[in-house]
C-alpha cells in the first residue's frame, strides 16, 4: 500500500464509537495492516490541552465561534502531527470525530454557518479527507443516557436535549448528502451484529 486510509467515526456519546474502533482495530491488525487510533480533539500533547479548555464545564461562557476555532485549532494540530504522515506512509488511522462534528455541533447544533466551518477547516485539514465516514445511528436520549451511566458529562454534553436533536438531525443530514463517504450504521443492535456491518464496508476499501 502506497497511501493509507483515514477512516473517521461519528455519532452521539455513548453510540458506541468506542467499542467499534477498537473491533475495528482489531481486525485490521488481523488483516495486516498498521493502524493508528486518534481522537478530535485530542491525539497530540498540543490538541489534548485544547480539547480540556473545549469540554471544561467550566467554560460555559465560550461564545460559539471561539468553540468552533478551538475545534479546528486542536485538528490542524492532530492532522499536521498524526493523520497526514500516518496516512502518507501507508498506515490506517482511524479516528474518533473529525470534520463532520464541526458541521453538526457547531453548524446544526450552534448555528454557524455551514460554509464558515468548511472555510475555516479547509486550512485546519489542509487536504486531509476522509475516505469512509461511519455515522453510529442512535437517538440521543438512548445514547446520552448509556453516556452517563458510566461517566459524568462534559461541557459539550450537558447542553439541553434540544441541542443535542439538532445535533443528531445535523448528522443524519450530511449522511443523506454524501452518502458515497458516510456509511449510516444501525446503533441499537447488538455490538458484533454492529461490527460486522463496519467490515463489510471495510473489506470494500481496504
Amino acid at each position: 500500500m502506497d497511501r493509507g486510509i483515514f477512516i473517521t467515526v461519528e455519532g452521539t456519546d455513548g453510540s458506541g464509537k468506542t467499542t467499534q474502533i477498537r473491533l475495528m482495530e482489531e481486525y485490521l491488525r488481523e488483516k495486516g495492516y498498521d493502524v493508528v487510533i486518534a481522537r478530535d480533539p485530542g491525539g497530540t500533547d498540543i490538541s489534548e490541552k485544547i480539547r480540556e479548555i473545549i469540554l471544561d464545564p467550566g467554560n460555559g461562557e465560550m461564545a460559539k465561534v471561539t468553540e468552533m476555532l478551538l475545534y479546528a485549532s486542536a485538528r490542524a494540530q492532530l492532522v499536521s502531527e498524526v493523520i497526514k504522515p500516518a496516512v502518507e506512509s501507508g498506515k490506517v488511522v482511524i479516528c474518533d470525530r473529525f470534520v463532520d462534528s464541526s458541521y453538526v455541533y457547531q453548524g446544526y447544533g450552534r448555528g454557524i454557518s455551514l460554509k464558515t466551518i468548511e472555510d475555516v477547516n479547509r486550512v485546519a485539514m489542509d487536504g486531509v479527507i476522509p475516505d469512509i465516514t461511519f455515522f453510529f445511528d442512535i437517538s440521543p436520549e438512548i445514547a446520552l443516557k448509556r453516556r452517563f451511566a458510566s461517566t459524568e458529562a462534559d461541557r459539550i454534553e450537558n447542553e439541553k436535549m434540544a441541542f443535542h436533536m439538532k445535533v443528531y438531525e445535523g448528522y443524519k443530514s450530511l449522511a443523506s448528502r454524501f452518502p458515497e463517504r458516510i456509511k449510516t450504521i444501525d446503533a441499537t443492535r447488538g455490538v458484533m451484529e454492529i461490527a460486522e456491518d463496519v467490515r463489510r464496508w471495510l473489506d470494500e476499501i481496504v
